[in-house]
């Protein structure tokens, strides 16, 4: 019994430490008004990264041991726990799936940066495949996401025709 409550402790700090991520992460970011959308594709990459970190360390063999003795203890914990555990697969899944996607996006960033502000010719590309994403993901494919990435696209237009401005 005495064994159980230190890993009832352990297990309620971890679930404390998971509840935090999970906030973090859900909070809006702050963001300088004029980055472009390349921005989108590194906040993903950086949540994918924390996330599948996270991941790893729940499937470590410590935690599987915790959680099975655990588990035949008949312990209370494990209720949130394992709510947490598929809250943090359905967060690393679709970080995951967001940087499969934005990839599809990446080979417009550096023309769309670099171009003249006649970049008439990369914008139907680019908006097609804005909107297969839009058409086929599961996670990104929300108001707050896709105004998200055309707000940073147009940051990047606006960008790069100052640019050419003041070269010019």
């Amino acid at each position: 019994t005495e064994v159980t409550e230190k890993l009832e402790e352990v297990v309620l700090m971890w679930t404390k430490q998971i509840r935090q991520v999970l906030v973090e992460s859900e909070q809006i970011r702050r963001e300088a008004d004029d980055v472009g959308p390349s921005a989108e594709l590194e906040h993903w990459k950086s949540r994918m990264s924390s996330f599948n970190s996270l991941l790893d360390e729940i499937k470590s063999s410590r935690v599987k041991k915790i959680i099975s003795i655990l588990q035949a203890a008949r312990s209370k914990t494990l209720k949130q726990w394992k709510e947490l555990d598929g809250r943090i697969t359905i967060a690393a899944n679709e970080a995951k799936d967001n940087v499969r996607y934005l990839y599809t996006l990446d080979k417009f960033f550096g023309p769309l940066a670099n171009a003249s502000p006649v970049m008439m010719e990369h914008i139907p590309s680019l908006m097609n495949t804005v909107c297969l994403i839009y058409c086929t993901s599961p996670y990104y494919n929300t108001s707050e996401h896709m105004t998200s990435l055309f707000l940073k696209i147009t940051n990047q237009m606006i960008n790069t025709c100052k640019t050419y401005l003041c070269e010019g």
